[in-house]
């Protein structure tokens, strides 16, 4: 039965978080933006604008019934994998920090991978529902979704973007654990996995760079090591309550452009501890809510749909975090709602929408 009124409480928690997150990348970018571009507010006047998109978009997706999603799964993750091919012809697609990920549209970028990382969630809900009794076996169960997620980390692969890439694969994961996939596979997948990620490391010497900066930043401090020291630098002195909103010393171009990966950095300096618990207690709001969400939901693709991204949004979270904090090498991976992106913010809002609509319907 359909509820008239979505989850308020996490609705609200989205728009704070927003906000705030806009308000953090103009403190982290005006210097950097008057530099570059002869305009401080050059950063918050584009996340503004793909934040009213995202909110407008969340309002509207969040009336769509989210059967739509069921009845179109093929066809937008057909799209999407068309797009990840298109973004690696040159001409089409555009090189950002040695990536060939974006089509650039004037000042804008759009990153079809992020699109992926929720088609390939809608596509994989829906398959799981229709194949719940053959999860148990792994040949007509879990490998059939598997090749296709691995299709995709090959595409994303060749842009090179890693990190999307994880995120991706551990989300599919978590998604063939709640679907019933037996224990042992996910060991032997784990394996392979190692396996893996040594052989992308050995290929890619930039890869294996990080690893060694991540062991020991101090050793390279003004190459591989230099992001993760600067890192620190800007999160050890904060203490208590910070230097104070615009006081950060780190976005002096010592930290490379604080408003994207590591705005989480420059929160901690100038908000310090309160900040970081400020940034935790929202996450877990919407975490918590969105997981209660795919918990009560009454339908198999529903649940399956809600799990799948709140999986990609808390894997996306932590990964990040334990990036800018030194536990994992860098791995270029954004902070969802707070990172400068408009991208990341467009598709973390659209799937919230998916989330509030869901949320009509619960139990």
């Amino acid at each position: 039965m359909k509820n008239k009124k979505f989850d308020i409480v996490l609705f609200l928690t989205i728009i704070i978080i927003c906000l705030f997150g806009i308000i953090m990348i103009t403190s982290a970018s005006y210097i950097w933006a008057e530099y570059k571009f002869n305009d401080p507010f050059k950063f918050t006047k584009n996340q503004s604008f793909f934040f009213l998109i995202g909110l407008f978009l969340m309002c509207y997706i969040s009336k769509i019934n989210y059967h739509f999603y069921y009845k179109n799964s093929n066809k937008l993750l057909l799209g999407c994998i068309i797009l990840l091919i298109l973004v690696l012809i040159p001409g089409i697609g555009s090189i950002r920090n040695g990536s060939r990920s974006w089509f650039g549209i004037g000042s804008f970028g759009i990153q079809p991978s992020e699109f992926t990382k929720l088609a390939l969630i809608i596509f994989t809900a829906k398959y799981l529902e229709n194949n719940e009794r053959d999860m148990k076996s792994i040949k007509k169960g879990a490998l059939p979704i598997l090749i296709i997620t691995m299709l995709i980390f090959g595409l994303i692969m060749l842009q090179p973007d890693f990190g999307t890439g994880t995120i991706i694969v551990m989300s599919i994961i978590g998604l063939l654990f709640i679907g019933g996939t037996k224990l042992s596979f996910f060991v032997k997948i784990g394996f392979m996995g190692l396996i893996g990620i040594t052989s992308l490391i050995i290929m890619a010497p930039y890869r294996l760079a990080r690893i060694l900066s991540f062991l020991d930043p101090w050793k390279d401090p003004l190459g591989s090591g230099f992001q993760i020291i600067q890192s620190l630098y800007a999160i050890g002195p904060g203490g208590l309550f910070g230097f104070g909103f615009g006081n950060s010393r780190q976005k002096h171009f010592y930290l490379p452009e604080p408003q994207t990966d590591f705005i989480f950095s420059i929160i901690s300096e100038e908000f310090g501890f309160l900040g970081i618990i400020i940034i935790s207690t929202l996450f877990l709001i919407i975490i918590i809510r969105g997981f209660k969400i795919a918990i009560n939901s009454k339908e198999l693709f529903s649940k399956y749909l809600a799990f799948g991204i709140m999986f990609q949004l808390s894997f996306q979270t932590i990964l990040n975090l334990m990036v800018v904090v030194g536990l994992i090498p860098v791995t270029g991976v954004t902070l969802p709602f707070l990172s400068y992106g408009g991208s990341s913010l467009l598709i973390t809002m659209i799937s919230m929408g998916i989330i509030l609509n869901i949320s009509r319907y619960q139990k």
